[in-house]
């Protein structure tokens, strides 16, 4: 079936639930209007549907291939990414100087959205690319952006992250690829990247690897990593590309999803040494990759919301056309297997999770605008430490609900679900990889659990609750609204506890604390989403009232948000009992006991 991008609902979110409007009024965002959002949205949703869409399923059945050290993508592939960068999607985000839209995260947000519900695996390598152009607008030189970041907002040159290596995985500090200097301000880098993804491909003229690697003498661990530019072709000073370097895929992984996206193996240096340039600072490489990461962590969660909503659709479209059984409450005949309660149930618990994942990540993309683009310090400062308590929230809970998501999607169709020609599958099997990769869920937990909660006591995790709890209180007058109050109020006061609990016990008790960081970590999805959620809901009821817009929209999303309060947010409590009375006994058992 083809993919229909839930634009209304998008700009629902951003208009009622992120503030656009308050974006739009930052320095800077001038051009982000609500009547601009909205075109560029429709267009993107249109391209995204005809042309990216329709080679997901093909794709997963025919994926790239690699042979004599080269990648061929999927067929169809090279084509779209070429009307893809022409159409300038790539830019949205990034600086008009170097042909970029210049325009705010928040509009951003739905068009990477809507790019991954169309193909996941197509969309990995602008994600890439996007990580790429952030890192280099922060530390590269003025050479380096002119030279790199007009070819990657183009499409005509992709970027990648190399930091991954055989002993190497999610610990940075065994990073042994050697960075040798020339004198004449190049490297020659020798080594083994691994997980590479789009390392290789044929879909653009040239690939622009960054890579960790350590310079001679370098301090032993993260402290003695630095990151490089080392691109597939060498770019001549006149910027055109020069001879091939040595750097070479000798070989791209066999996946359980994702498939058609090439997951390389690059050796480095085989040859006398892949020339590379500098990036910022010797020994400040991980600093500087970190930036690429976090824009990476935030992409993947959007990915988690992406394949969700493409499940969610799939399984509503077969759920009203599959008939079979008659009515619980009578029927003359066998009926769509929608009428059905348990169905619903699985439709609704889809629905509602999906959105409050979009409204949570795009509120997190307006508090970045703010960060980013304020003329005050202090809104600047408050609004960054908002934006950094969500994105490890963004990134684990989303995908680790993906895979739920995607999961009721295949149990919605039944036997049918588990054959590959439906597709309900390749969703389910594409979600696995997202709270895996750019820092599995339990790296974002132990991010959440050590940098954004034990480091400043908790105070903006206090400070966001106080948020939620003054939602509580305008939600209560409502005798409507008062059953998602209820629920929040006690998801509210659940959350706080455990912010107090991880606090509290953090020196006296800290694999305890940590036992329970990835429980904290979808609880605070959970309790934000449902925030959110509320939120929704008040906005619904109000137009209802006033007789405003499309009731049908205002109702599906105020029962929505209903359902979410008292299907979703009990997990709330759940939660705090697991973290707070349970660190014991995850650790009960000795290693010769498991």
């Amino acid at each position: 079936m083809s993919y229909t991008a839930p634009v209304k609902d998008m700009l629902f979110v951003m208009n009622e639930l992120a503030g656009l409007a308050a974006v739009n009024a930052l320095p800077g965002c001038e051009d982000a209007t609500p009547e601009t959002a909205e075109a560029i949205l429709e267009e993107n949703a249109r391209f995204c549907s005809e042309v990216i869409a329709p080679l997901n399923h093909s794709a997963d059945k025919a994926p790239s291939s690699w042979s004599d050290g080269k990648v061929t993508t999927s067929p169809g592939f090279k084509e779209a990414f070429r009307q893809f960068g022409e159409a300038g999607w790539q830019g949205v985000q990034h600086p008009v100087e170097f042909g970029g839209q210049g325009l705010p995260k928040l509009l951003a947000t739905p068009c990477i959205e809507m790019l991954n519900s169309a193909n996941l695996s197509f969309a990995l390598c602008p994600l890439l690319t996007d990580g790429t152009i952030e890192a280099l607008m922060t530390a590269g030189t003025q050479q380096q952006k002119e030279t790199f970041i007009a070819n990657f907002i183009s499409g005509k040159w992709t970027g990648t992250m190399n930091l991954t290596e055989p002993q190497a995985g999610s610990d940075l500090a065994l990073v042994r690829t050697r960075a040798v200097p020339e004198g004449d301000g190049t490297y020659k880098l020798f080594g083994t990247k691994i997980f590479i993804t789009y390392g290789e491909h044929d879909m653009a003229e040239n690939i622009v690897h960054l890579v960790l690697a350590r310079t001679p003498n370098a301090p032993e661990g993260v402290k003695g990593i630095s990151l490089f530019i080392v691109p597939k072709f060498l770019v001549n000073a006149d910027g055109s590309l020069g001879a091939r370097n040595d750097v070479h895929c000798v070989s791209i992984e066999h996946k359980l999803g994702i498939k058609a996206s090439p997951t390389a193996v690059l050796q480095f240096g085989d040859h006398g040494g892949a020339i590379g340039t500098l990036v910022g600072e010797e020994n400040r490489g991980l600093e500087y990759m970190f930036i690429m990461m976090n824009a990476a962590r935030f992409a993947v969660g959007i990915q988690g919301l992406s394949v969700s909503e493409r499940a969610y659709q799939k399984a509503v479209s077969y759920a009203r056309d599959r008939i079979q059984s008659r009515d619980l409450a009578g029927s003359p005949g066998p009926v769509a297997i929608i009428h059905q309660p348990d169905v619903r149930r699985m439709l609704m618990s889809m629905r509602a999770q999906i959105e409050a994942a979009r409204a949570l990540s795009y509120v997190a993309a307006a508090t970045s605008d703010a960060a980013h683009f304020s003329d005050d310090e202090a809104t600047r400062k408050s609004n960054q430490a908002f934006y950094e308590y969500l994105v490890p929230i963004v990134k684990g809970w989303i995908t680790e609900m993906s895979i739920d998501v995607t999961s009721t999607g295949v149990q919605v169709h039944g036997g049918m679900g588990f054959i590959e020609e439906t597709g309900a599958a390749q969703h389910y099997r594409d979600a696995r990889i997202l709270p895996i990769y750019e820092g599995t869920t339990a790296i974002q937990a132990n991010d959440l659990v050590g940098r954004k909660t034990v480091r400043d006591g908790g105070a903006v995790a206090k400070g966001i609750i106080a948020q939620v709890r003054q939602t509580v209180s305008e939600l209560q007058g409502d005798a409507q609204l008062q059953p998602i109050a209820a629920r929040l109020a006690d998801a509210a006061d659940a959350l706080e506890q455990v912010v107090e609990y991880v606090v509290a016990n953090v020196k006296s008790d800290i694999k305890a604390v940590f036992a329970g960081s990835v429980p904290y970590l979808k609880m605070a999805g959970v309790v934000l989403g449902g925030w959110q959620m509320a939120r929704a809901a008040a906005i619904a009821a109000g137009k209802l009232k006033s007789g405003e817009g499309d009731g049908k929209f205002y109702e599906a999303k105020l029962a929505t948000a209903r359902f979410y309060a008292e299907q979703i947010l009990p997990q709330a409590l759940a939660y705090r009992t697991a973290i707070v009375d349970g660190g014991a006994a995850v650790m009960a058992l000795a290693e010769d006991q498991f």
